[in-house]
């Protein structure tokens, strides 16, 4: 009688990338996970998805030790420099409390901010940025002996950025079907499947370019409120329009749909922002009171569509410079680029400006207005 095969995470795929997966479900779920680096071990759970009784059950097992982790970008809007971020004490803190230390406007710098955030820190935000939750980490160091938390997933520092890594690449064609566009014509959808949680992302091809030639293609981050709602705050909806026009222009291209709401941070930190920046901030001044740096996009996905689909060199639409080192980094031939701009509107004018002066986007906000009158 043969032995039973064993159903072992490896015999199903990557351990490492599975690891990374639960370590952020968990995250998401409120639920602590237990981060290593082989000397030291950090029981961490996030504060944006945490709960009062999460957050006294977490206490009482870390037995009054526990720490806020904040970003350096949060420290920052405090009036603190601290470039690996801050801890502050939470043995005498509510629960209510810290919300206002963690991403609410306003806040006073606290007297016992402690600027020796560490590498286990920056590990916790890492599973943080995959389950799409604020850079905010209530955390425990543990002794060497055993602890409440023993039973928590586990996860090395090692196994976290070689599984991202291998999630960040890792997508498979999973079916490709035409669909014909409002003045655009036939075109064609490939959906991928990859990354943390398999999420589907989306490959527009526009007529029928040639794959093994220089290839226009539009990199473009979803956005629910510009590209689906109208938002008049950006101008993402009109670019995306304009640059499915312009492939087409073009004689054909692709159009790379990618899951990246809000610059990489998610959808519930991009309304967040969104209430900051309606009280008066500017995008990556918003973003930073959240915790985040100015624009927390990967681009690994665009990479393996495109090689999936045979690309090895581009003209980009694109008016973000920064976009263009990162395919380039990546090995994409990136011979140059195309400008795609939006319509300029009263309520985005600010946001233009931003991408301009301060994420080195090249746009002439003034010519745009002008073009417009």
């Amino acid at each position: 009688m043969n032995s039973p095969v064993s159903a072992s995470p490896s015999y199903f795929g990557q351990t490492a990338a599975i690891r990374c997966e639960r370590a952020a479900a968990e995250l998401r779920a409120g639920r602590p996970v237990v981060i290593s680096d082989g000397r030291q071990r950090l029981a961490s759970i996030a504060l944006d998805s945490s709960s009062p009784e999460g957050y006294a059950a977490f206490a009482e097992a870390a037995q009054g030790r526990h720490y806020l982790f904040l970003s350096a970008a949060r420290a920052q809007t405090l009036g603190i420099n601290a470039a690996n971020g801050i801890h502050l004490p939470l043995a005498d803190r509510a629960f209510a409390e810290l919300p206002a230390l963690a991403y609410l406007r306003d806040a006073v710098a606290p007297a016992d901010a402690q600027a020796n955030g560490n590498a286990l820190d920056a590990a916790t935000v890492e599973v943080a940025r995959l389950g799409l939750l604020l850079p905010a980490m209530i955390s425990v160091e543990l002794d060497a002996a055993g602890s409440p938390f023993d039973d928590c997933l586990q996860l090395d520092t090692t196994a976290l950025y070689e599984g991202a890594g291998q999630a960040g690449q890792d997508y498979e064609l999973v079916t490709r079907s035409p669909v014909p566009l409002r003045d655009v014509g036939m075109s064609e959808f490939a959906v991928f499947r990859g990354g943390v949680a398999q999420r589907d992302q989306v490959a527009v091809i526009v007529g029928n370019p040639d794959m093994g030639g220089i290839v226009p293609v539009r990199v473009h981050s979803s956005c629910l409120t510009g590209d689906l709602f109208g938002s008049l705050k950006c101008d993402c909806g009109d670019q995306l329009r304009r640059g499915l026009r312009t492939l087409k222009e073009l004689g054909g291209g692709i159009l790379l749909y990618l899951d990246q709401e809000g610059r990489g941070t998610g959808i519930a930190a991009k309304m967040r922002a969104y209430g900051y920046q309606h009280e008066g901030l500017d995008t990556i001044d918003a973003d930073a009171q959240l915790g985040f740096g100015a624009d927390e996009r990967r681009y690994g996905s665009a990479v393996a569509m495109l090689r999936a689909l045979g690309v090895q060199r581009i003209q980009l639409l694109t008016n973000n410079p920064t976009k263009v080192q990162h395919l380039r980094k990546a090995g994409i031939e990136v011979v140059g680029c195309v400008p795609v701009t939006g319509e300029i509107t009263h309520e985005n004018e600010q946001y233009l400006r931003t991408k301009a002066a301060r994420a080195g986007h090249h746009l002439d906000v003034d010519a745009l207005i002008m073009a417009a009158q």
